[in-house]
C-alpha cells in the first residue's frame, strides 16, 4: 500500500482523470476503480475522498446530479467544462513532476 500523504498530493489528479476517462461516477464506484486500477495498492478512503470531491465541485471543477436507486439516492460527480480543461493540464504537471523526482532521487524510471 502507498503512503498517505503520497496518495493526498495526488487524488485530485486521480479523480480528474477518472472523472474524464468515464463520465460520471459516484463516489464508491471511484475508490473502487482506484483500487482495481492499482490492483489493491491504492484505497481510498471515504474520508479522503469527499472533502476532495467537494473542493473540486467548489472549485467549479465537477457538478453533481443525484439518480434514485432503489430506496437510495446516489450522487453522480462528473466533469464541467472547466474540469474538463484542466484534466491534461494537471496530469502533465503531475507526469513532469514524477520525471523530476528520478533525477533528484537519482532513481531509473520503472
Amino acid at each position: 500500500m502507498h503512503d498517505r500523504e503520497l496518495l493526498k498530493g495526488t487524488l485530485q489528479t486521480i479523480i480528474l482523470q477518472l472523472l474524464s476517462n468515464n463520465g460520471e461516477m459516484y463516489g464508491y464506484e471511484i475508490t473502487q476503480k482506484v483500487k482495481e486500477l492499482s490492483r489493491g495498492s491504492i484505497l481510498v478512503t471515504e474520508g479522503a475522498l469527499y472533502p476532495t470531491l467537494h473542493k473540486l465541485e467548489s472549485e467549479g471543477l465537477l457538478k453533481t446530479r443525484r439518480e434514485k436507486n432503489g430506496k437510495r439516492i446516489r450522487k453522480y460527480y462528473y466533469l464541467t467544462t472547466e474540469g474538463k480543461s484542466i484534466v491534461t493540464e494537471k496530469v502533465d504537471a503531475f507526469r513532469s513532476f514524477i520525471q523530476t523526482m528520478y533525477y533528484v532521487l537519482d532513481i531509473s524510471p520503472v
